[in-house]
């Protein structure tokens, strides 16, 4: 099932963004009070469910169950996940489903000074006592991962998404983590779409079958030439891969060239044409700069008014 772990720091609404997402999605959202009373209360005892709510060290103690409680939470948290979708919300989540296909790790933060006046107006406190509060919230935050994961919950890399509330609102926010949702659990079905057709048929690793109406074409001349493909029952990709053609002195790329079609079978990567003489000059650069970076892969111009004898020739191969 689809996880989404949400990392936060103290007034960086992420506690009311980790919500709103849950709520949309009409999935469970897990906090650190939710897991402790459901996994741990239940089998503890009173002394031992008090440490763990009060000490991250304690986490590391063996429970009695031949496993320590750190263990216990991500056994618990990795059943749970073959069960049901759920957000979950602080508690290292993050660092448990580091591994796991369909989770998405986000990290909402804010600047200082924009948290400092958040918490004076929630609290109604001085600027001293907010930033008091503010520094005993982050080191608490940032000590619980440490201890019990020996990792670090500020690193950037372990997220998907950073989302710096100083100037984007709950509802924006949420809306940017359920649109990677919705296209992260597209590219899943896909990748399942390519297993399963590798199952069946090997040697084709990668088409998959889809009608030519399932893809959104550039012009219609691309979508024409699909479907004379589709008539001839040769396989294709729509623009499967980029190859980067030229770099500036710093490395970055500055020309890069996106064939339009891959054909599997023969190995040939196509690009269409209907345009005029300037620009076709433009793509057989193109095309032979790509084939003198990447020897093996083979590129071919096809004019419209070839696309007939293009076809024949394919389909008699």
């Amino acid at each position: 099932m689809s996880i989404i772990t949400v990392s936060r720091q103290m007034a960086s609404y992420g506690d009311e963004i980790a919500l709103a997402v849950s709520k949309k999605l009409g999935w469970e959202l897990f906090t650190r009070e939710t897991v402790l009373k459901r996994f741990f209360e239940p089998v503890v005892s009173r002394q031992d469910y008090n440490l763990l709510q009060e000490s991250a060290r304690f986490f590391r103690a063996a429970s009695g169950q031949g496993q320590t409680y750190r263990d216990l939470l991500q056994t618990r948290l990795l059943e749970l996940a073959g069960r049901q979708s759920a957000v979950l919300i602080g508690f290292g989540s993050q660092i448990i489903f580091s591994a796991h296909p369909d989770a998405i790790h986000v990290r909402i933060i804010a600047p200082e000074e924009v948290r400092l006046e958040r918490v004076q107006t929630l609290y109604n406190v001085s600027a001293d006592d907010a930033r008091r509060i503010l520094a005993t919230a982050d080191k608490k935050h940032r000590r619980f991962v440490t201890t019990v994961f020996d990792a670090d919950s500020a690193d950037p890399e372990r997220y998907d998404m950073v989302l710096n509330t100083a100037d984007l609102s709950v509802e924006a926010a949420t809306a940017a983590i359920l649109a990677m949702q919705q296209q992260q659990s597209h590219q899943l079905e896909i990748d399942r779409q390519i297993q399963r057709q590798l199952a069946v048929q090997p040697d084709r690793p990668e088409v998959i079958q889809r009608s030519s109406s399932d893809i959104v074409f550039k012009n219609a001349s691309e979508e024409e030439f699909a479907h004379i493909l589709d008539m001839y029952q040769i396989d294709w990709v729509y623009e499967p891969r980029t190859f980067p053609i030229e770099w500036d002195a710093e490395g970055n790329v500055t020309l890069a060239f996106s064939p339009d079609f891959y054909l599997p079978q023969f190995n040939t990567y196509l690009e269409l044409t209907t345009m005029s003489q300037k620009y076709v000059t433009q793509k057989n650069k193109k095309a032979k700069r790509l084939q003198e970076l990447y020897p093996g892969v083979h590129v071919k111009i096809v004019y419209k008014k070839n696309y007939q004898s293009l076809i024949d020739r394919f389909s008699q191969l």
